[in-house]
């Protein structure tokens, strides 16, 4: 399973895209103000793969702040929901 995540963190919906993924042990792509989950720790407790679309990083400044999170771009985005049974998002 993958949950997209494009809310930050401050918000419901970021949370509750975060919880869902952590209790279903699913993958998670931070799309939008969701990358702000990859920094600080924000992701406690996560123990499935984190992604976050390349450009969305850039476009905040980020470059570089990305740790235990794999950097993608569209195409892999795509790839990822296409090989996924359930992809849920966006929160």
């Amino acid at each position: 399973m993958l949950v997209i995540v494009r809310s930050s963190p401050d918000t419901p919906e970021g949370k509750r895209g975060l919880k869902m993924a952590r209790d279903m042990a699913a993958d998670i792509v931070f799309l939008q103000n969701g990358i702000y989950f990859a920094l600080n720790d924000m992701m406690e407790g996560f123990c499935g793969t984190a992604y976050a679309l390349d450009e969305d990083i850039q476009l905040r400044g980020l470059s570089g702040q990305m740790r235990g999170i794999r950097v993608i771009g569209w195409d892999e985005l795509i790839d990822l929901m296409a090989d996924e049974d359930k992809v849920i998002g966006t929160f």
